[in-house]
């Protein structure tokens, strides 16, 4: 038995079912430091930069986060929840916009909580008995809007999009065989020739794209000379400009082609809950597979990505066997195989608190929340084509709104210099991105918004863009009003 430490109360550390009681007593320390943290802060980031906030910290731990003696459950608490909060950008803050980083919903966060004291561990049913059925309930649900006309289309949870991307070609592999060559457009995620990478594939080939979207016309050429089963990665909200693929284009040209489509939606995909903004996800329910993330639009705590595919079949690649945790005789006597629903092993009951926000709000009430932020981005986009030292990109199709200042040949120094300007002095978190927009297609550099708190107005931004527009100012040049 291992000792206690010298001087060191453990009497009052609980877990199991005693420890449920302590959440009382403990929670409400725990917010107290995150609303003294915040406060501290101040603004949408901490001000100084990596230096500054390290500092902090040191100050703040002066024996470090691995004491000889601990400082006890309320202390520790209190302490690194308002270090955590002052020290951290802050997705509700409005002028926090430069990720696809949500505030997460308060229903969400507490669901979390239960989620998290329950601590249920999705790789065997003996350890999960209801969140593994409420993981299957919303992983159906979910497939279901989808692949509306593909009654048996299923879902399996994952950490987010990158996953998402990741499983989703793995099963292209197992469904093509060897050789298998991924095609993905200029717009694409990173994760796509990561995941291409990771399964041994070859790099993807790359396809042409015209205002940060894929060209069908461009992919059918590319087709014609892959030699070999291809699948063709499409883009449902890229994140440099949350552009939407020619979904229903592409899954033709495919077709004609003999090749898979997966499309990456972490995104765009929970447009298919809007009825006004569902036509931009038109021919989705023709790819083989779709990735989604809900810590996106879907406002929950990091991680919540899915897979969908229109063939449940798709997903048997999946099947492993351990002993321990799926034996052949406790499937065949009805207790249902987890291990096969993932390519993790132990993983967070991350279904439970998707599927309390889905009871909570409904898909109409969920649609609601993204229409909400893609209204707001259209109307600050009109801003930005208003202000005179600003150039906007192009509409927003979803929730990012990309422009630049309206000054020509020093535009890519200013973006950078007045994006780590604003972070800095914790004013503001901008987003950049480098789009082909130059002479001969050469990259140039734009800071992109990327509107995700649905109940943030364009009034919340107008000031921003005045701001952005005076730190992108050349020096000594007075920003026009």
């Amino acid at each position: 038995m291992l000792g206690e430490p010298n001087g060191t109360d453990t009497s009052g550390v609980t877990a199991g079912l005693a420890g449920h009681d302590r959440l009382a007593e403990l929670v409400p320390v725990a917010l107290a430091g995150l609303a003294a943290g915040t406060a501290e802060r101040g603004g949408a980031a901490p001000a100084g930069g990596p230096a500054a906030v390290a500092a902090q910290l040191a100050a703040a731990l002066p024996d470090g986060l691995l004491p000889a003696e601990g400082v006890g459950e309320r202390a520790a608490l209190s302490e690194l929840s308002t270090l955590l909060a002052a020290g951290s950008v802050d997705p509700a803050q409005p002028w926090c916009a430069a990720h696809l980083h949500c505030p997460p919903l308060a229903v969400a966060v507490a669901a979390d909580v239960v989620a998290g004291a329950l601590n249920p561990s999705m790789d065997s049913w003996d350890q999960a008995p209801v969140a593994s059925e409420l993981e299957r309930a919303l992983t159906t649900a979910v497939a279901g809007l989808c692949y509306p006309g593909a009654p048996g289309a299923d879902a399996v949870v994952t950490s987010g999009g990158t996953e998402s991307n990741l499983v989703g070609l793995l099963l292209a592999r197992e469904h093509a065989g060897p050789g298998l060559r991924v095609v993905r457009g200029a717009n694409a995620h990173h994760s796509v020739a990561r995941a291409a990478w990771l399964l041994g594939l070859p790099a993807p080939v790359v396809v042409g794209c015209e205002r940060d979207r894929m060209v069908p016309s461009a992919l059918a050429a590319c087709l014609s000379e892959v030699d070999g089963p291809a699948v063709v990665v499409a883009t449902a909200g890229t994140t440099n400009t949350g552009a939407v693929d020619p979904l229903r284009d592409l899954a033709r040209v495919c077709r004609e082609h003999g090749a898979q489509l997966h499309v990456d939606a972490a995104y765009g995909g929970p447009a298919v809950c809007e009825p006004t903004l569902a036509g931009l996800l038109d021919g989705m329910g023709e790819a083989d597979s779709v990735a989604l993330d809900l810590h996106k639009f879907g406002w929950q705590p990091i991680s919540a990505g899915l897979l969908a595919c229109r063939d449940p079949r798709r997903l048997d690649a999946l099947t492993v066997r351990a002993d321990y945790l799926n034996a052949a005789d406790d499937t065949e006597a009805g207790l249902p195989d987890l291990l096969g629903r993932s390519i993790r092993t132990s993983r967070r009951p991350d279904a439970f608190r998707m599927a309390v926000t889905f009871r909570a709000l409904g898909v109409r009430g969920m649609g609601e929340l993204v229409r909400r932020c893609c209204a707001t981005a259209a109307e600050v986009a009109a801003a930005v084509a208003a202000h005179p030292a600003l150039r906007l990109w192009g509409e927003p199709a979803l929730s990012t709104v990309v422009f630049r200042p309206a000054v020509g040949a020093t535009a890519d120094e200013l973006v950078a210099t007045a994006r780590r300007t604003l972070l800095e002095s914790g004013t503001a978190v901008v987003g950049r991105a480098a789009l082909p927009t130059g002479p001969d297609g050469a990259d140039e550099l734009w800071l992109k918004l990327t509107l995700l708190h649905p109940h943030a107005t364009a009034a919340d931004y107008l000031p921003l863009l005045d701001v952005i527009a005076a730190a992108a100012a050349p020096v000594g040049e007075q920003v026009p009003s």
